[in-house]
């Protein structure tokens, strides 16, 4: 009996994991054509933007946008008449947006830097490396056997795709253990009651942006000083 639960608690796991790195692809897919929009949308008020101003708008919007994403969802538990069921669905449905604007801003900001995107394992380790933080870039550094700093432009943007393959099979297990263990918990914080999860959902989110930031800067280090052709 012990067996068959542990069987089926496995096999769970595994359907879930496969599921959290379909909806990456997804998120990867869908966002890729959006990027330089997104950079025009961050230089709408000064089209004459340096890379490092560009870059700083880039992180307001980000961090502004999963933060509201978080609270709104938050906040449906605490009106009349919804449903424990209906906060859960919108709050599956926010995480995956919450996965599509990190997938967004981590491309975008590789754009700015002059990273090449247009390989999709180079875009798959560009995404995890920064999502997954600290433990991604030692992930990085050691399989592709360099060390030194900002490892999207000292690795991603030279190592052969082949590595970059062997690299992101292992960051595809990090990813499904770390980010889903960790959307799992925000999920059921944002269904809670009488308003708590709007603080909850605003909150969580809002330091998931912040950590990306963090790990974004330390993978790309400083801005060019100018545009390149």
């Amino acid at each position: 009996m012990t067996t068959d639960n542990t069987d089926e608690t496995t096999s769970m796991a595994a359907e879930a994991g496969h599921r959290a790195l379909n909806l990456l692809n997804k998120a990867i897919d869908v966002q890729t054509p959006l990027v330089r929009r997104n950079i025009a949308r961050a230089r709408q008020r000064n089209p004459e933007a340096s890379p490092a101003e560009v870059i700083r708008n880039l992180e307001r919007m980000y961090v502004s946008a999963l933060t509201g994403t978080g609270a709104a969802v938050g906040g449906t538990a605490a009106a009349p008449g919804v449903g424990t069921g209906v906060a859960l669905a919108l709050s599956a449905a926010e995480a995956l947006s919450s996965l599509e604007l990190s997938v967004l801003f981590a491309l975008s900001i590789a754009e700015v830097h002059g990273v090449p995107i247009d390989e999709i394992e180079r875009r798959r380790t560009i995404v995890m490396g920064i999502m997954l933080g600290g433990s991604g870039s030692k992930t990085i550094t050691k399989v592709a056997e360099r060390t030194g700093q900002h490892w999207a432009r000292q690795i991603v943007a030279k190592v052969p795709v082949e590595t970059l393959h062997r690299i992101n099979g292992i960051l595809g297990r990090h990813f499904v253990t770390k980010y889903g263990t960790k959307q799992g918990i925000i999920v059921l914080g944002r269904v809670a009651p009488f308003g708590i999860g709007l603080v909850i959902g605003g909150a969580a989110n809002a330091g998931l942006a912040a950590l990306a930031v963090k790990a974004g800067r330390r993978a790309f280090g400083q801005a060019p000083a100018s545009w390149s052709d």
